[in-house]
């Protein structure tokens, strides 16, 4: 059973970066799709960025596409978001998430992952 491990959210002015880690434990990581997800108070949990296992095949949300990159190191079994420009509405705890379908395509759908992080806060102040 696999457990992830996020860090590196915080507090930043808007037009600043983060750069948010998850780190995986329990099993490898290297065959299974990764993917953030983001959560602020009072919505849902929405799609953000995902990953295939070779990290040839990204995908992402419009209302991140150019300013994020997610990435993964499967030596080191961990999976990152660089995340640039950021914006007021960023603001939200933010999860890395994986599941047990070996080889699988990578999500958008919450419901396709299994595994969850225990989620990382970031805040974007204007």
């Amino acid at each position: 059973q696999v457990q992830l491990a996020e860090s590196g959210g915080g507090l930043v002015q808007a037009g600043g970066s983060l750069r948010l880690s998850c780190a995986a434990s329990g099993r490898t990581i290297s065959t299974y799709p990764m993917a953030w997800f983001r959560q602020a108070p009072g919505t849902e949990r929405e799609f953000v960025a995902a990953i295939n296992w070779s990290g040839g095949s990204t995908y992402y949300a419009d209302s991140v596409q150019g300013r994020f990159t997610i990435s993964r190191d499967n030596a080191n079994n961990m999976v990152y978001l660089q995340m640039n420009s950021l914006k007021s509405e960023d603001t939200a705890a933010y999860y890395c998430a994986t599941n047990s379908q070996r080889w699988g395509t990578a999500a958008k759908s919450l419901y396709q992952y299994d595994a969850w992080g225990q989620g990382t806060q970031v805040t974007v102040s204007s």
